[in-house]
This record gives structure tokens, sequence and C-alpha cells, in this order.
């Protein structure tokens, strides 16, 4: 007897596990990243060739404030010069109309001329920065000396004419105050000695301070050192292009494009509603996936993995058959429900076999219930033998005639599975009424072989989204293994048969994922295999005689075809 543990579960996942598992995920979408990385090197190569014949000169000037005695530290040159405003009048229509001159350049190529300026002002410093972009090194570095002076010049005599209207504004004042002066000292001459004298005596000194007052301010202002600034890194010749070449400029416009890329990667996939990864599969089925069919080897071959030149496919199988042999909650009942989410069914039969004869190697007495009524097909595709009457068509109320029930009647096949031995196969039928023979009494005695000791049922049932029938099995086979094609189906479809299968009672132990089967479209959700026309059924004499009413009658709602899956 084999020692079961406790239930596989989902494994935690930790942030770095999740955020390997996305960039993987995001590593898919090749074109998005080629796509990404074409740009950006298409991009690197205009910036490489636009900018190899570009030049960059530039030439630093201090700005000075006005003052009467540089040496004072008490004075603060930043609270008399607003380096923000003087970076605005550097970069004015004014400034470049007095370089045009200067230069000798043509009315059509001012703008030209001033577009190439560029003034910055470095932080905590008094410094004017003059930048100029020109197509020749000559040409930048005398643009922007030609600039520096300029603005230089218009500072200067920006300064000289705010002095000269303040002294003439002292002036203004002064003059009637010294002529008013002037004529009281010839009328004081006149005056003789008394009190009126003593008055206008007393007047003279009031006007004198008030003269002398005006004539201090002049003096001062006249004083002051002017100086807008000066120049403490005229431009130079450079001696390359400013641009970053073109082997730097496809180095980065490679790197922009991957970024570009992994972004629209990123989007392409949280707008994806397929899962991209067995672990999407595992979150949204809150199952483990158990195994992952070999990417060469799915459809298309022998239903019986065993014997086959590459042993990866039958490996996997026996992988998927421990695991579940050691979760206690399929090792208790051993009954498994095997279902695809919807379309074909043909890799969903591969993994029952299979499964089927890995049992069977552990020395299990297996029995593979073929319950896809619809579409029948491993009686045809497996090497099989005929066997004797079954325990479970022998009890009560099985003996009767094989007309009474469609299906299951009585017939078991023996599969020989090679060197894993053989296992028994109860083949599907074409029924009239597919959920009548689920839910008989036979096929409840047939799935209940399972209770048998060393026994284990394995039922194939059609896509759970497509049909009812698997519904119809869970409450007497509730260990359920999903298998699907994680690019052929959706995470809310993979969440629906969670929701469905638990509320039907049963309990989905986990998934086996495979790569797109050969012939079908990739991503598809539709129709299987193409259709085939439904044989007629022969109609027996004893099918004639049935009494009506007897449970036996049944009304064709609809005909189901081979390919409508």
């Amino acid at each position: 007897m084999i020692e079961t543990n406790r239930p596989a579960a989902v494994p935690t996942e930790d942030e770095p596990d999740l955020l390997r598992d996305q960039f993987k995920q995001l590593l898919r979408y090749r074109r998005l990243l080629g796509a990404g990385v074409g740009i950006g090197l298409l991009g690197g190569v205009y910036l490489g060739i636009s900018t190899a014949d570009t030049y960059v000169a530039s030439a630093d000037i201090v700005l000075r404030a006005p003052t009467d005695d540089p040496f004072n530290p008490s004075l603060a040159p930043d609270k008399a010069i607003n380096i923000g405003s003087e970076r605005q009048v550097a970069l004015s229509s004014s400034i470049a109309e007095a370089a045009r001159v200067k230069l000798g350049v043509a009315d059509k190529d001012f703008k030209a001329l001033r577009a190439g300026l560029q003034v910055t002002n470095p932080p905590q410093t008094m410094v004017l920065r003059f930048t100029y972009t020109a197509n020749s090194p000559t040409q930048a570095a005398k643009r922007a000396n030609a600039m520096t002076e300029a603005y230089l010049l218009k500072r200067q005599e920006a300064l000289d004419a705010t002095r000269d209207r303040m002294v003439k504004g002292y002036k203004d004042q002064r003059d009637p105050v010294a002529k008013e002066l002037d004529e009281l000292v010839k009328e004081i001459a006149r005056l003789p000695a008394g009190a009126a004298r003593d008055s206008a005596m007393s007047t003279k000194t009031d006007l004198q301070s008030e003269v002398g007052g005006y004539n201090g301010k002049i003096t001062k202002l006249e004083a002051l050192d002017m100086t807008p600034g000066r120049v403490t890194s005229a431009a130079t010749p450079p001696s390359g292009a400013d641009g970053p070449g073109l082997p730097m400029s496809l180095a980065l416009g490679a790197a922009v494009g991957l970024a570009l890329g992994l972004l629209a990667a990123w989007v392409r996939l949280v707008f994806d509603p397929a899962p991209r990864s067995e672990g999407d599969v595992s979150r949204a089925l809150r199952a483990p996936v158990l195994g992952s069919l070999p990417r060469d080897r799915t459809g298309g071959g022998p239903l019986l993995a065993a014997g086959e030149a590459d042993p990866r496919l039958a490996e996997e199988y026996r992988s998927v058959a421990f695991r579940l042999a050691y979760d206690s909650r399929f090792a208790d009942r051993r009954r498994l429900l095997v279902v695809a989410p919807r379309g074909s069914s043909e890799t969903a039969a591969a993994v029952a076999v299979n499964l089927a004869a890995s049992f069977a190697e552990t020395g299990k007495d297996v029995l593979l219930i073929e319950a896809d009524l619809r579409t029948p097909v491993l009686a045809s595709q497996l090497p099989t033998d005929a066997g004797g009457r079954p325990r479970w068509s022998q009890g009560a109320g099985g003996g009767g005639r094989q007309g009474d029930c469609e299906w299951p009647d009585g017939r078991q096949l023996v599969v020989d599975a090679g060197e894993s031995g053989t296992f028994d196969l109860i083949p599907g039928e074409r029924v009239r009424n597919v959920p009548r023979a689920l839910t008989s009494p036979r096929a409840t005695r047939l799935i209940s072989e399972a209770d048998s000791p060393n026994s284990t049922v394995v039922v194939l049932a059609p896509p759970v989204l497509s049909y009812a029938d698997a519904l119809a099995l869970v409450d007497r086979v509730d260990g359920v293994l999903v298998v699907c094609d994680p690019r052929a189906v959706y995470r809310s479809d993979l969440a629906r048969i969670r929701e469905l299968i638990s509320g039907a009672g049963g309990t989905v132990l986990g998934a086996v994922v495979h790569a797109p089967v050969p012939g079908e479209k990739r991503g598809g959700r539709g129709r299987g295999a193409p259709a085939r026309p439904e044989p007629a059924r022969p109609v027996t004499g004893e099918a004639e005689q049935h009494i009506p009413g007897d449970g036996s009658d049944t009304v064709a709602l609809r005909t189901v075809r081979t390919g409508q899956r």
C-alpha cells in the first residue's frame, strides 16, 4: 500500500518568484521586443546622423552690481541682481540684434542666429553661461563670444543710462536751491546788522546744507564702479562634434527601444486573458500543475506513450501518476476524472490512457471508463482484446437484456500497454440520451469498482465547458484532472471550471498543460476536429418491442456531430 502525504496545494509564491515569472512571460513577446529594439535603433541612427555636424561652444561671465567699494564684505551681489531677469535679457531679441550687426549676419538669418543661443545659470552662482550651437566649431565660438560681448555692452549702457538719469534728477533738484542761495547771499550783503540779517544768515545755512546734500549724492553716483561684469571663460572652437557619435547613439537607441518593447509587452501581458505560464494556470484553478507534456510529442501520435523512441513523454505521465498517488484526496477514493476545458479532447484522452497505464505499472487494477458518449474513439485506437463478463454487470438488476440500457452494456476490453502491463477499458458508445446513461445505476456500479481493494478508476469525460456530462459524474468521481493548453484557454475559463466542479461537490486535483495540438489554431476556443457523419444505429427487434413509459424512452433534443466539441 502506498503511503500518502497531505494534499498537494498551490505553493505560496513570494514576490521575487512572481517577478521572475512575469519577466519570463514578457520575453515570450519577441515580436514586440524586436519592434521596440528596431524603432530604438532607427532613432539612434537618426540621432547619430543629425548630431554628426553639431558643434557647441560656451562662454562664461560673472555679473557685478554697481558699487563704490568693491571690497566691502557686507555687500551682497545676489540682492542687487535678479539673475533670472538677467538671463531673460541675455536671450532677448535686442541682444541677438546687436550680435547680428557685429557679426554681419543678414536679416533673413536673424531667427536662426537667435535659435542657436542658450543661456543657463549654474546654481548658487552669479554666472551666466552662453552656449551656442552651430554647424562649424569656428562659427560656434565666434557667435558665442559675440553674444557675450553684446550682452555686456547692453548691460553697461543700461547701467550708465540709469546713473545718468539719477544724476540729472539730483541736479534738477539742486539747481533751484543753488540759485536761491546765490540770491540770498547777495541780499545779505546789502542788509545792515540786526535781526533781519541774522534770520537771512540762518536761511543761508539751511540752503547750503541742502545743496551740499545734493552734491554729495551726485558725487557718490559719479564715483560708482559701473562695470557690468567680466568674462571668466571665453568661447573657443570645440575639438569635436557635440553629438554622442553613431556607436553611442545606436547603443542608446537599442536600450531605449528595449525599454519601450518591454513596456509594450507588459501592457500586452496585462490585457491578455490567456494564462501565459503554469503559475497562471495554478492560480486560476487553485491547484498545482502536475505535469507539462513535451512540446514535440503532444498530439498527432499514438495514444500510448510506452514503447516510443523518446521516453520523455512516458516519464512525464509516470511523474503525474506518482504525484496523484501521493495525494491523499485521490489515494483515499482512487477515482480520477480527466477533462479538457473546451474544444478537442484528443490530448485529454491521451492523458487518461497513459495515466491508466502508469497506474497499472504500479500493480493497480485499473479500469479506464470512456464516458465521452458523443465521440467515442478509444476502442478503435488502442490495442484491445475482449475480456470476460465484468463483475459490475452481474449485480442486482444487471442480468437483464442489454437493450434495457444502452450504456454501459457489459462490454469490457483489455488493453495491452506493453511493459506497463494491462488495464481494463469500458469503451464509450453513442446513446440517445447521454445524461440518462451517465447517471444510470449501471454507471454508478461501474464507477464503484474503485471501492475494491487495489483498484483505480480513470474516467474520460467530454470538455467540461462544452457539455455538462463531466458535472454529472463529479458526485461519484470527485477528483478532477484538467488537461489544457494555456494558450488556448482563458483564465476566466479555468476559474469557471473550478467553480463548476466545486459547486458539484468535486475537487480539482491539478492540471496537465500541453503545447498546441498540430492542426488546431493557436489560441482557438472553437471547434476541434472536422465534422464526421454520425453513423446510423441499427434498430433491433427488442428496441421495437419496448414498453412505452418503462423509463427507457428519451426525447432527442439535438444531434451532436463529432466536430462540435
